[in-house]
This record gives structure tokens, sequence and C-alpha cells, in this order.
């Protein structure tokens, strides 16, 4: 094993900053008693209402996981099934105005935190390491599962 001060290639830093990345976000949501599940749940719900199907590939979960999922939310209160106004057999999962607060809060919590991680490079480091992520993530088509801090 490296010693964690090295320079890493590409693969190694990928996998190792996701581990980072995945220890705040599980801090995070354990602060907000919250499983990881629930904060990326609560996050993808803070853009928009999404019906099952949707909201399944977006989180990677097969329908049994993701109802299982949902219905713990609703049962704390956290998100309501609604009717799809398109569609009178599927439901849309939105946040309740509970569910809106805490995913507020949880959301700004795990900002700072994933942004302290990068606290040791200067501005246009950060700038250069935000253009080559967002290379990555667009030319691989992740799906929105946290919005951009940086957007109202």
């Amino acid at each position: 094993m490296g010693k964690s001060g090295e320079d890493l290639g590409v693969v190694a830093g990928l996998v190792r900053a996701s581990f980072l990345v995945n220890a705040v976000y599980a801090e995070s949501a354990r602060e907000y008693g919250l499983t990881v599940q629930q904060g990326q749940l609560l996050c993808v719900l803070m853009g928009r209402p999404y019906g099952m199907s949707d909201l399944g590939g977006t989180l990677g979960l097969e329908k049994s996981s993701l109802t299982g999922l949902v219905d713990r939310a609703v049962r704390r209160g956290l998100v309501r099934r609604e009717p799809d106004p398109d569609d009178r057999r599927a439901v849309q999962v939105l946040l309740t105005a509970e569910g809106h607060e805490l995913a507020e809060d949880f959301y700004a919590a795990t900002c700072r935190r994933v942004d302290d991680l990068a606290a040791g490079l200067d501005s246009q480091d950060r700038d250069r390491l935000a253009a080559l992520l967002g290379a990555i993530v667009r030319d691989n088509e992740a799906p929105t599962v946290f919005l951009d801090a940086r957007q109202p």
C-alpha cells in the first residue's frame, strides 16, 4: 500500500476520493439520524418529484429495495406519495415540509464537509478539479443524485 501523501494515478485517486466522499456522506447521515440511502433519497428529491421507476434508476435500486426505502421515509414523515398527474396508475414521490427542511440541512452540512476535503487546494486547483470531475460525470452520464452547491 502506498503512503497517503504520494501522487496517485487516476484509478487509485478516484477510488480513494470516492471512499473519502462516502465517509463524509455517511458521517452527515449519522448526524441527521439518516441512513446513507435515506440521505441520497432526500437529496435526489430536492430537485423535483420523481416517479418510482425514475427514482429507482437514479438511485440504482431494485423495485423492492426502493419500495422499502420510500415506505420507511413515508413513516418518518419525510416524503409522501402522490398520484402522477400524467399517469393515473403511477405515483410520484416528493418531499414533505419536514423532509424538505431536513434535506436542506443535511445537504448544507454534507456540502461543507465535502468542500473541506479540498481545503488544501488553491482556487485555481479547485477550479481545475471541478472541471475535470465535471467532464467525468458528463462523459459517464452520472445521474443527478446531488445538486451543485453553486446553483441556487
